[in-house]
Formats: C-alpha cells, structure tokens, sequence
C-alpha cells in the first residue's frame, strides 16, 4: 500500500481527496484514461465494473457501470471531458445515466437530492518520485459527501492495487 497521505476533506461543495501512489504519474494517468484499466478500479469495494467506455478527447463523453457483488444493481454514470492536460489534469462532468448513457435524475437510483451535473477534477503531480494525485468532487450535496468520500476511497484503493 502507498503512503495514504493527506486523505479526504469536505469543500463548500463536494469533496476533495489526496492520495500517494507508488507508481509512475503515467501510470497513474492510464488508470485515469483507459477504459479496460478503469474496469479494474471503477466503484467501491463491493462494485465490480462491467461496461466502461471513454472517447477520451474533449468534448469526448465517457459511460461507465459499477455493479454491485451483493445484489447485482447496476449503477451507471456518464459525462463530458472538459478539460484535458495530459499527465497533469483531467476534468468531467458527472451524471447518473441509464444503460444507454442518457442522463437521469438521481432519483432514477433512489437517491434523493444530488444535482444533475456534477464536476469531477483530478489532478496529477510527480512527488518524490510517486505520484501525488488529487480529485476534487464539486457540487456533490453535503448530505451525499460522507457516502460519496467512502465510495472515492474505496475505488481508490482498488487503482491503487491495480497499479501494482
């Protein structure tokens, strides 16, 4: 396991994560940018992903699936790529979407209360010699933060087992 370094904090609106990866920044990137690489970490840890798709470009859309182990429901997310830096900086919108991408509300997932669109940031620094990467989570509802920080690190842990 890396350094789990200066973990999570609330923002104004969302969530903001740090993490330490033992591996190199371009490393860390395809996990971010490759869809077959993204499948391995995509969800918690009782989430498995299987259906992800990227056209990793701006203006390019991205539609992934988390599944869960327990009892199979299917969650999917779909957004836009705003802002492509590579190897430093990626960023997306975030929508529920059903199978076929369409955006839904959140309550099509019986969840109350989480916007539309979202936005997604992620954020890649060399750090001696590993890889400093930050996401920041906006507009996410402070009622929805804490689940949402669980579910972030959970999937984090599972890139970051994936990068080994």
């Amino acid at each position: 396991m890396s350094d789990i370094n200066s973990g999570s904090s609330k923002n104004q609106n969302g969530l903001t994560i740090t993490r330490i990866f033992d591996a190199p920044k371009e490393l860390v990137w395809k996990a971010w940018t490759d869809p077959e690489h993204i499948k391995q970490w995509w969800g918690p840890k009782d989430y498995n992903s299987p259906s992800c798709s990227a056209d990793f470009r701006i203006g390019g859309k991205m539609h992934f699936c988390m599944k869960s182990k327990i009892d199979g429901m299917e969650i999917w997310s779909t957004g836009v790529y705003k802002e492509i830096i590579p190897f430093e900086k990626i960023v997306m919108t975030d929508c529920f979407a059903d199978e076929k991408g369409n955006v839904v509300p959140s309550t099509y997932y019986k969840m109350e209360g989480i916007p539309l669109e979202m936005l997604i940031t992620v954020t890649f620094e060399n750090y001696e010699g590993k890889t400093k990467m930050t996401l920041v989570h906006s507009g996410l509802p402070e009622d929805h933060s804490k689940d949402a920080n669980i579910g972030w690190n959970e999937s984090l842990d599972k890139l970051e087992a994936s990068l080994k």
